[in-house]
């Protein structure tokens, strides 16, 4: 009698499937938690609307200030000690927050404080999975691991805030927290259940002694800004996230305030988009697969802007509803795509030693354009209006794309060989 559980591609690899198993445990975690700590600080702690603002940029800050030198330190060591500290640490951190609550010592001071600390394990963590799956399995399953990973994500963002709303109901937003802590410590046994040997860091020494930060640091930013195609997904990927952020801080006010709809039905549209992202993350590889590396990463590339207009054209009331759903599952299923495709093609052509500083530069590039856009989208919005803003945004997601047409990747089809690091062009200042 055949099996009705899948037995081909990674679903046979056990070590791969622990990994998952821990990223998919973590991801529904920190969804629960996403909403559970702020909750803490608005039920509990009575804090403003600045004061939770606050919360919400203290936990960013991180990606900002320590993505470049987790990048390197991901380089030196060996990566799955990484992981499992990184999920470890998280979950101290988190059950100090219902322990104080019981203890009726609670204070706004010591969320900042978890919030921020959180933050720097996320980082590592973020840059060592990044770099870790290259490392466990075949180059030829590197896309469908991916693929894997954006079935976790976009399941988590359907099913994640609806469980955390009914944990934060029945149990209160502090103990919804310890379910987050928990999360991560169920995540951390299962990276600890991975046997593969791991191959030790190359670390290249001059005159006998371990080169500095800066000087590692400096050789992933050639790495990066050294290969044409890679500067291309950066500038792709950066203009895009800077433009969509202008749109998105604005999107919700827009959705009330001109729109004129309730909650219920906002966050129907946003899980609409989260249903987008979970078809993408089932068909990226056979499309990838079927029409190649750059014309994939082109036409989904292509739709991000399309897709914000058709938001930008909504008329009032429920008839907006059809160009909302219509628009979020576009930009839903467009991201997971690029964001498979594109991942997967720098994790496959990056020579191990790099991984690290690699994705740490990559994030960091196409990270750091998400808070300019966020302040310009608020001000645009104050200056021109709502609406308005939300076309700026739509036109400067198309313009994208054209990182991706004018670059050789346009013409890639299939999964490259690993780069040798050492003939990369120098950086441009």
């Amino acid at each position: 009698m055949r099996s009705l559980w899948p037995t081909g591609g990674l679903w046979r690899h056990g070590d791969f499937l622990k990994l998952w198993s821990a990223e998919t445990i973590s991801q529904f975690g920190s969804q629960v938690g996403g909403l559970a700590l702020p909750l803490v600080a608005i039920l509990v702690l009575d804090a403003s609307a600045f004061e939770v603002a606050a919360l919400t940029t203290v936990e960013f800050l991180p990606f900002i200030l320590f993505t470049l030198p987790a990048g390197v330190w991901v380089d030196r060591l060996p990566r799955r000690p990484i992981l499992i500290v990184g999920d470890l640490g998280r979950a101290v951190l988190l059950v100090t927050i219902p322990i104080a609550y019981v203890a009726d010592a609670l204070t706004l001071g010591q969320l900042f404080a978890v919030g921020f600390l959180v933050g720097i394990f996320q980082v590592f963590f973020d840059v060592a999975y990044m770099s870790y799956l290259p490392a466990l399995v075949d180059r030829d399953k590197i896309i469908e691991g991916n693929s894997k990973f954006e079935i976790s994500r976009s399941a988590a963002q359907v099913g994640g805030p609806g469980l955390g709303g009914v944990l934060v109901q029945v149990f209160t937003a502090p103990y919804a927290v310890l379910l987050d802590a928990l999360s991560f410590v169920a995540s951390g046994l299962f990276i600890l259940g991975i046997r593969k040997e791991e191959p030790r860091p190359e670390v290249e020494r001059v005159d006998g002694r371990k080169p500095s930060m800066w000087t590692e640091l400096k050789e992933g930013l050639r790495f990066v800004f050294g290969n044409p195609n890679l500067r291309a997904q950066a500038g792709c990927t950066a203009t895009s996230n800077l433009f969509s952020s202008v749109a998105f801080a604005i999107i919700l006010v827009f959705a009330v305030r001109e729109l004129d709809l309730s909650p219920g039905l906002i966050g129907l549209v946003f899980s609409a988009g989260a249903l987008g992202s979970l078809l993408a993350a089932f068909t990226s590889t056979r499309i990838s697969r079927r029409f190649g590396i750059g014309p994939t990463t082109i036409a989904v590339a292509a739709l991000f802007g399309p897709a914000m207009l058709l938001v930008a054209f909504a008329p009032v009331g429920n008839a907006a509803i059809p160009f909302l759903v219509t628009a979020m599952l576009v930009f839903g299923f467009t991201v997971v795509v690029y964001n498979i495709v594109q991942v997967s093609y720098r994790q496959a052509i990056c020579p191990p030693r790099l991984q690290g500083r690699m994705n740490s530069v990559m994030r960091f590039l196409v990270w750091g354009t998400i808070p300019v856009g966020t302040l310009l989208g608020g001000a645009l919005g104050t200056w021109i209006g709502l609406r308005e803003t939300i076309v700026v945004g739509a036109i400067g997601g198309t313009s994208a794309v054209l990182w991706i047409v004018f670059s050789p990747q346009r013409h890639l089809r299939e999964m490259p060989e690993p780069i040798d690091d050492a003939v990369t062009e120098p950086a441009a200042a």
